[in-house]
């Protein structure tokens, strides 16, 4: 409904009020997120005693034919792919279902019924001949945002943080076969397997989801894997930034995925068991579904995803929504006529998605794992307690809980901010890795990230400090960095290890994924072990 509105946009003869069609499970989230607009609202009591204009609805539930006035019925998803057990009509799918459709002579007329695409048209006739009347393809306005923010995919990951990483992300629909209530531990599980510093995992529920949880008991729910790192976005705009920022995506049955494949055509795969009852055969959700690998095993993603080949999500776009780029002005055009009005003059083009701006749980203490081989070191960090213990676990002090300071085989600590004491006080890093490996005893390396980006080292038994300094890679273009925390790792396996230490300086490979990258490793100067922290 937000996507649609700003059609009237910028014309001071048009009044928005909003209110809440009673009857549905997972209303309260809706107002909840009209008030925080500012939009103003109308108890349903009061609105259906009164006429209007116009009124625009995104579903044709429950009383809404109650509501005097021309009624225009909005595309609810995209693709109308599920039928829900128990409600109206059996086998016909929630949005084009007949039950919901059929006004009598005392009900408010259906003035206009927007469609996405002409299939849905041919589907709601052979159902409703009579509703059909008034379908029109329209086009997705929801989609022409998406389309239109497209250009914005660096700007949303940046936003996220994902930097060099494939971010992942999992779509879950509403209702008993959604990946949320199939797969509750998908998400922390996923977390688990890949690696911290090659993936980043957000996860999109559906607001009905949310509105039936509360978002209080949703996360308490999804403790584990927000503490890993994955992203809950807002289901409303952030979503689709999200998917904008996406690689690769792990899907249900639900709609958001042609969303995602009408973008650019990218690894999808499906956890929809099927046998449910709600996915109608032949709906576009459901010959992506067919033609796009399944995941069996958390365990098989990355095989999963590699199995993807280009075309069943194009193909699957294409069959949901109309060739996009003028749903704008078509529906502008038609709901003025409705309203006897002129439309203004000034142009109107799809408002682009917010940078999403998800609150994040950054893990600050990894298990880490080393395999040394001709070509370096590889490094694989996973959130400390996710999986089996590493080869040393790597903690960030004043980030973590005493006990997993305690129990780390590396101890780092990043430059503290600019304080506004009258009197500061601050540690060198000499100082720093000097108080660590004391209060520390089971510490075995004790590292200060420094302000000018390299790093101070200090290894218990080793006479000398080290500066650590890692390279940037240049990647078509773009230059690809390194947290230095897992340079740090690399540094400190190569240290601990029984080879003698480096008298000299020395340059180390780190692997991370396919990348390489070139640690400098030296004695470090006295301006570098008297830097502040």
């Amino acid at each position: 409904m937000l996507d649609v509105l700003p059609i009237f946009s910028g014309d001071d003869r048009i009044t928005r009020l909003f209110t809440l069609v009673p009857g549905s499970d997972f209303g309260a989230d809706a107002l909840s997120a009209i008030d925080a607009l500012g939009g103003r609202t109308v108890p349903w009591s009061e609105a259906r005693g009164r006429s209007y204009d116009l009124v625009v609805a995104a579903s044709p539930k429950g009383d809404l034919r109650l509501l005097r006035g021309p009624h225009v019925l909005l595309p609810h998803g995209a693709g109308f792919n599920k039928s829900i057990p128990g409600e109206g009509s059996a086998d016909s799918a929630s949005g084009l279902d007949p039950a919901y459709l059929r006004r009598t002579d005392h009900d408010a007329p259906i003035a206009l019924h927007a469609l996405a695409h002409p299939d849905q048209v041919a589907r709601a006739a052979a159902t409703n001949p009579r509703a059909a009347r008034r379908a029109k393809v329209i086009g997705d306005l929801t989609l022409e945002r998406v389309l239109a923010s497209s250009p914005l995919r660096d700007r949303y990951r940046a936003a996220l943080g994902t930097g060099a990483r494939k971010l992942l992300v999992l779509v879950s629909t509403w209702g008993p076969e959604s990946l949320i209530r199939k797969h509750p531990r998908l998400p922390a599980r996923l977390a688990s397997q890949l690696p911290y510093d090659e993936y980043q995992l957000a996860l999109v529920v559906h607001p009905n989801e949310r509105s039936l949880l509360g978002s209080y008991e949703l996360t308490e729910r999804l403790t584990p894997a927000l503490d890993a790192g994955v992203i809950l976005p807002d289901p409303h705009e952030e979503w689709a930034s999200v998917l904008i920022a996406a690689d690769a995506m792990v899907t249900d049955h639900g709609s958001t995925a042609l969303y995602y494949c009408a973008t650019q055509d990218r690894p999808i795969v499906s956890v929809h068991q099927g046998g449910g009852g709600e996915l109608i055969p032949g709906s576009p959700m459901g010959v992506l579904l067919d033609r796009i690998p399944q995941l069996g095993r958390a365990e098989k993603i990355v095989d999963a995803l590699r199995a993807y080949r280009p075309g069943p999500g194009h193909a699957a776009a294409e069959a949901a929504f109309a060739p996009p780029g003028d749903a704008v002005d078509r529906l502008r055009s038609e709901v003025y006529v409705l309203l006897g009005l002129a439309p203004p003059t000034h142009g109107l083009t799809p408002r682009l998605l917010p940078s999403p701006a998800p609150a994040v749980r950054v893990p600050a203490a990894f298990d880490v794992h080393v395999e040394t081989n001709a070509a370096g070191v590889r490094i694989t960090r996973h959130p400390a307690g996710t999986g089996l213990p590493g080869h040393h676990l790597a903690v960030e002090h004043d980030a973590v809980g005493e006990q997993l300071s305690r129990s780390a085989g590396l101890l780092y600590r990043r430059p503290l901010p600019a304080s506004a004491a009258p009197v500061g006080l601050a540690w060198t890093a000499d100082g720093w890795t000097r108080h660590a490996l004391s209060a520390y005893p089971s510490c075995r390396s004790a590292a200060a990230l420094l302000p000018s980006g390299g790093c101070l080292l200090r290894v218990r038994g080793h006479e000398q400090t080290y500066a650590v300094q890692v390279e940037p890679r240049s990647e078509e273009g773009r230059i690809v960095r390194i947290d230095p925390a897992v340079a740090l790792s690399a540094v400190h396996a190569r240290l601990v290890s029984p080879q003698p230490a480096p008298g000299s300086p020395t340059v180390l490979n780190c692997l991370i994924g396919e990348r390489t990258f070139r640690i400098a490793l030296r004695p470090a100067t006295d301006a570098e072990a008297t830097q502040v922290i």
